[in-house]
């Protein structure tokens, strides 16, 4: 089965030696996203994870999808005092269709404004 690896122009070009997405059969594994050079970037935790899925949204759509279809996330935070504000907006978007999570706490993201990174595996 092959693999199709997916940049969006809409996202930014990569900087490094990675894809946006790659697809595997029915399965769209995506890299890791953060609010960076966008207006949320500054922001505080919601705004930001809110941000992430409008970047996860477009993934989705392109693949045939939507964010109903997300499967599994892993959430990396840099502060646990955040954890409410996330899960408060995670909650939102996912409505009834919640996925599997991890969190993982990490000492710090690539820009110090950032708060949050998320990857998802989504089903297309």
């Amino acid at each position: 089965m092959a693999l199709v690896r997916q940049n969006f122009e809409e996202l930014g070009l990569p900087a490094g030696p990675y894809s946006h997405a790659v697809r595997h059969g029915q399965t769209v594994y995506t890299s890791g996203f953060t609010a960076f050079g966008t207006p949320a970037q500054s922001a505080s935790a919601g705004p930001q994870v809110r941000e992430i899925f409008d970047q996860l949204q477009i993934i989705a759509t392109h693949f045939g999808g939507s964010l109903k279809d997300i499967v599994k996330v892993t959430v990396f935070v840099t502060d646990m005092a955040d954890l409410p504000e996330i899960r408060s907006t995670l909650s939102d978007l996912y409505e009834k269709d919640i996925p599997a999570s991890s969190l993982v706490c990490v000492a710090a993201l690539f820009h110090a404004d950032l708060r949050v990174e998320i990857e998802a595996i989504i089903a297309s």
